[in-house]
């Protein structure tokens, strides 16, 4: 993708950041979390939101060292050679088109709310259509829709909040849980069982990565994240502490937020609507995220061999159109995928791409100890992200609808890890050349 370079600030990557975050993963992920955790979700995206700055924090480091296009591919590429790149930048790829195929599903889900009789897979193909369009305007359009799109997004948190103070100072029947009861549970199998999905509503700050090269200062990328998941992860929490205020945990409805389900009971005039278009937003400007990722890292295999040549070719579009194509088509294979399974489905790839998300987030990690040989604390950091991240993962065996995607995911490392072995004879020669 053609890219401008230097032109950014750091506050214009933590907007970024925002609008590729803020996402169904928070906004309706959160109702799966505390369907899993009840309201000991809050020590859940606590512990997510530092295991996730930690990643961030390696991820920035290394991109401020190694400043390339590739990010967190390349490096691991760097680190630990052919067979690490490839296999991050196609884990990462099917990840986001794991996750693009649940935004889809979301939005389908929020659109409905206003009209219930358009069909599901209408609603995936006009927002797919949507975000292709913006992915032509190059990574100008992109900063500038996420930009808008994550201050609306935040503000949207910081409204529900408000309101929900209101509420609570005026005084009101539907008051539930005055103190969330936070250690409620059982350890092993209800306690961690929503970690998955608080770090699922994270997912989007390694995109941050690979639009840092564009960066006036690059050294100022440390700051763009620390900022921003200070803030983010600050409101994350308060907003979630509010609803269970207001929520039954036990009837807790996945496939409905519970911000809506929090404020139900106020009948407050169109504040559903308001929110529901929020939703919709979150949605659709994550799944625009994904689409950009996932053309970015193309290009990247592509140029380093990892994937057809013809893919990076450029033409007089702002983009890469082999590379667009391809996208076009990944898509449509996963809405087609997400119609299969239509029941819970937004559950099981929900849970799927962001295990495979994590799992690239643990190899950020592994990168940066290889390549940045950081001092006591700093290695202290990555080794504490990574057990954070290993218990998120180990902890969706517990649970019957988190293994499915558990399973889905390992069978597409498997299908990755053949891939790798038939390349590398390839890589061998090359490198011996």
């Amino acid at each position: 993708m053609v890219r401008k370079q230097g032109n950014m600030k750091w506050w214009q990557l933590s907007l970024v950041g925002i609008g590729c975050t803020i996402g169904t993963g928070y906004f309706l992920g959160s109702s799966i979390a505390i369907e899993q955790s009840g309201a000991a979700v809050l020590w859940l995206f606590l512990f997510a939101a530092i295991g996730t700055y930690f990643v961030y924090e390696s991820l920035a480091k290394l991109s401020i060292e190694y400043p390339d296009k590739g990010s967190f591919r390349t490096y691991a590429k760097k680190a630990f050679g052919d067979w690490a790149g490839f296999s991050n930048g196609w884990v990462y790829c099917l990840s986001e088109l794991l996750i693009m195929g649940s935004q889809l599903i979301a939005l389908g889900i929020f659109t409905r709310f206003w009209f219930p009789n358009l069909p599901l897979w209408l609603c995936m193909v006009i927002f797919a259509v949507l975000g292709l369009a913006i992915i032509l305007t190059g990574l100008a359009g992109f900063e500038k829709m996420e930009n808008i799109f994550g201050i609306m997004k935040a503000s949207a948190i910081i409204m529900f909040i408000l309101v929900a103070v209101l509420l609570l100072v005026k005084g009101t029947e539907s008051l539930i849980n005055p103190i969330p009861h936070i250690f409620s549970g059982d350890l092993p199998s209800i306690w961690w069982g929503g970690f998955i999905y608080a770090f699922y509503a994270f997912g989007g700050i390694e995109i941050m990565g690979l639009v840092a090269t564009d960066l006036k200062n690059k050294q100022e990328a440390l700051k763009a994240g620390r900022w921003m998941l200070l803030g983010l992860g600050s409101i994350y929490i308060i907003a979630l502490g509010l609803a269970l205020a207001f929520i039954d945990e036990t009837k807790i409805i996945a496939d409905e937020s519970p911000f809506i389900t929090a404020l139900q009971p106020f009948d407050i005039p169109l504040i559903a609507d308001v929110f529901n278009g929020v939703f919709i937003i979150a949605g659709f400007s994550t799944m625009v995220a994904s689409l950009y990722a996932i053309i970015t890292i193309l290009v990247s295999l592509s140029e380093d061999h990892h994937a057809p040549a013809f893919l990076s070719k450029k033409g007089r579009l702002k983009i890469p159109f082999p590379a667009f194509v391809c996208l076009i088509v990944g898509l449509f294979v996963s809405i087609f995928i997400a119609l299969l399974l239509p029941d819970r489905i937004f559950e099981y790839i929900t849970t799927a791409a962001g295990l495979m998300l994590l799992y690239n987030w643990l190899f950020i990690l592994a990168s940066f100890m290889k390549l940045q040989r950081p001092t006591r604390w700093n290695f202290m950091k990555p080794i504490i992200a990574g057990v954070l991240i290993i218990i998120a993962v180990a902890t969706t065996l517990f649970a019957e609808i988190s293994r499915i995607g558990f399973f889905v995911s390992i069978g597409f490392i498997i299908m990755i890890a053949i891939a790798v072995l038939m390349m590398k004879e390839k890589w061998h020669i090359t490198s011996s050349s």
